[in-house]
């Protein structure tokens, strides 16, 4: 495991040479700060306050102690180094193909995954990299369009989609963090691979409406065991990725499971993938149970911290994807629902949207797009709703209507 995390938000008058930053978390100004890594020196300190830098998350347990006075400071660049590939921003109507096509592959790839478990094969970690790699392209080019498409779930396709959901999440998350192309990659792996464990658990128990027994559900559990070990015995695989697959269960709290792993236990990597591990099996239709809105899985992870989850990464996560993400199903103050298209970033509670549907009379209507954040849109969003409310068929509008 990596070492336990202290994350703490700081003003930027507070930042102390030697103090770790995971990550910008307030700022003014539209210049884009790269800032993971030790701030080392006053001067690094002093070039974030003249790039507008007002608050950060900084990981306490990684602060460096201060050479004596009179040792000379080691020297380092005044930008915190972070790599990553130049990547050119496109229209959500321009990506939202690309984005389909890297979705199917994905889903495709965790089926032969789960084939080849069962048969005794082993995985092609490369296939996972690469998938893993085309989301994050995806993801940098407009991050709306995987998300997007990761909303639209198939009926009875859990199993396949959460890992590939949950990657995508986490790849979101990853780049609000302004992590590295590299770590994003393990931690975007690891989340494809974080549920492999499940093929070795029976369909008896996978898929059971009913409530499990405490025998059941303890094999239920020891999925996070099973993922472990098959991760542990794929050569080249990254220690991240397997310990994002190893405590994706783990509370702060020590509730959690398999290990009980509690509080400073748990590093930045193992906190961030809990959140979007329970974000998305929240918002998901299983076999025992109705699948939630994500507004309410949000209010349910609130509610849960700081006992069970991060709220400083809560926090990082919900400014990630939104209040109303892409491809989130909204009902309007005129009576109207429309799926959420692109976010408004100045403007969160509004966002662009595509109307097709009249709750009142309960019938499809002529589509259209409005930007609500526009003076000529006096409307607002009263709230999301799920589409099984309305009889609607979300795939089938999907492909018809924001596909073509």
């Amino acid at each position: 495991m990596t070492a336990p995390a202290q994350l703490k938000v700081l003003s930027i008058t507070e930042l102390q040479p030697g103090m770790y930053v995971v990550s910008v978390h307030k700022q003014k100004g539209n210049v884009e700060i790269k800032t993971q890594g030790w701030a080392r020196t006053e001067a690094v300190i002093e070039q974030l306050k003249k790039k507008g830098v007002l608050e950060l998350v900084v990981d306490l347990s990684k602060t460096l102690e201060q050479p004596k006075t009179g040792t000379a400071a080691q020297s380092e660049p005044v930008q915190l180094p972070i790599t990553a590939r130049s990547r050119e921003k496109v229209s959500f109507e321009q990506e939202l193909g690309q984005a389909n096509v890297l979705y199917q592959q994905a889903k495709g790839l965790q089926k032969k995954a789960f084939a080849d478990i069962q048969a005794g094969r082993e995985l092609n970690l490369q296939q996972f990299q690469d998938c893993a790699t085309g989301f994050i392209d995806s993801v940098f080019r407009n991050q709306d369009a995987l998300l997007c498409i990761s909303r639209i779930r198939e009926k009875d396709a859990y199993l396949l989609e959460h890992s590939v959901n949950v990657s995508i999440l986490m790849t979101i998350f990853a780049k609000q963090m302004q992590f590295d192309e590299t770590l994003i990659q393990q931690l975007a792996t690891g989340a494809l691979l974080h549920d492999i464990g499940k093929i070795l658990v029976p369909d008896s128990i996978l898929n059971k409406p009913g409530k499990l027994t405490a025998e059941e559900f303890a094999e239920m559990r020891r999925h996070v065991v099973y993922s472990h070990e098959i991760l542990q015995k794929i050569p080249g695989l990254s220690p991240i990725s397997i310990e994002v697959a190893a405590v994706h269960h783990e509370r702060l709290d020590g509730k959690g499971y398999p290990y009980g792993l509690a509080d400073q236990q748990i590093s930045v990597y193992g906190r961030m993938i809990s959140i979007v591990d329970t974000y998305d099996a929240i918002t998901a239709q299983r076999c025992y149970k109705e699948g939630q809105t994500g507004i309410s899985a949000l209010k349910i992870l609130k509610r849960e911290s700081p006992q069970s989850f991060d709220p400083v990464l809560l926090a990082q996560f919900i400014k990630a994807i939104g209040i109303h993400p892409a491809g989130t199903l909204v009902k309007l103050s005129n009576e109207k629902l429309g799926i959420v298209l692109k976010a408004n970033e100045q403007d969160p509670l509004r966002p662009i949207v595509k109307v097709f549907y009249h709750c009142k009379f309960r019938r499809y209507i002529e589509v259209s797009v409005l930007d609500l954040a526009s003076n000529k849109v006096d409307l607002e969003i009263e709230g999301a709703v799920m589409p099984e409310d309305f009889g609607i068929d979300m795939i089938r509008f999907f492909r018809q209507s924001v596909l073509e």
